[in-house]
C-alpha cells in the first residue's frame, strides 16, 4: 500500500495497480516491485474505498499547497504530511494509535489481510475470488485461511448436515 502512486490509481473505474511497495533499505527507503506478477493486476475497489481516496486527494492538495517549495512530490498517495514517502514503521505506529482510539484489537498491519480474509469467508465469497482479492499466489495459501473458519459457522454447517441427515430441512 506505502508503494502505491496516484498513476497507478483510476478512480473513474474504481481499479488500483498494486505492483509495488516501499521498503526500508540500509537506511534508506526504496520503491521496489511486488514479489509476484500475480500481485500486479488491478484490483477492483470497493465504493467506500473510492470515496476515501477521493477525500484524501483532496486533503493531499491541500498539504500540496501549503507545503509550497517545501512539498516533497514522490507521486505515492500516502506520503508524509511534506509528501515524501512514508516510512513503514512510521505507518506501524500510526495505525496502532488509530485502532487503539477505535477501540478495536491492536493487530499487525500485515494481519489486516487475514481480516479481509476472515470477513470473505463469513460472506460466503468464493475461494477462487478471495485468492484475486487477496493476491495469493497459489489456492492452497487461500485455502489454509478459508480452513479458519469460525466457530459459529462450524456449528452452523454441523447443524444443516444434522439436519439433512435427520431427514429435516434444517
Amino acid at each position: 500500500m506505502l508503494g502505491l502512486a496516484w498513476e497507478d490509481v483510476d478512480l473513474e473505474r474504481g481499479e488500483a495497480y498494486i505492483a509495488w511497495q516501499v521498503q526500508r533499505v540500509d537506511g534508506q527507503l526504496l520503491r521496489r516491485r511486488t514479489k509476484t506478477p500475480s500481485s500486479d493486476a488491478p484490483l477492483p475497489l470497493p465504493d467506500i474505498a473510492v470515496r476515501a481516496l477521493e477525500r484524501h486527494r483532496a486533503d493531499e492538495d491541500r498539504r500540496r499547497i501549503a507545503a509550497g517549495d517545501m512539498w516533497g512530490d514522490c507521486g505515492l498517495v500516502f506520503t508524509t504530511r511534506l509528501g515524501d514517502p512514508l516510512d513503514p514503521r512510521n505507518f506501524h505506529t500510526a495505525f496502532k494509535n488509530r485502532a487503539r482510539k477505535a477501540g478495536v484489537p491492536i493487530i499487525p498491519v500485515h494481519a489486516t489481510r487475514r481480516t479481509c480474509a476472515s470477513l470473505l469467508v463469513s460472506l460466503d465469497v468464493h475461494p477462487r475470488v478471495a485468492m484475486a482479492v487477496l493476491r495469493h499466489s497459489r489456492i492452497a495459501m487461500t485455502m489454509e485461511v478459508y480452513s479458519q473458519v469460525s466457530a459459529q459457522a462450524t456449528r452452523e454447517a454441523l447443524r444443516q448436515l444434522g439436519g439433512r441427515l435427520g431427514g429435516s430441512a434444517g
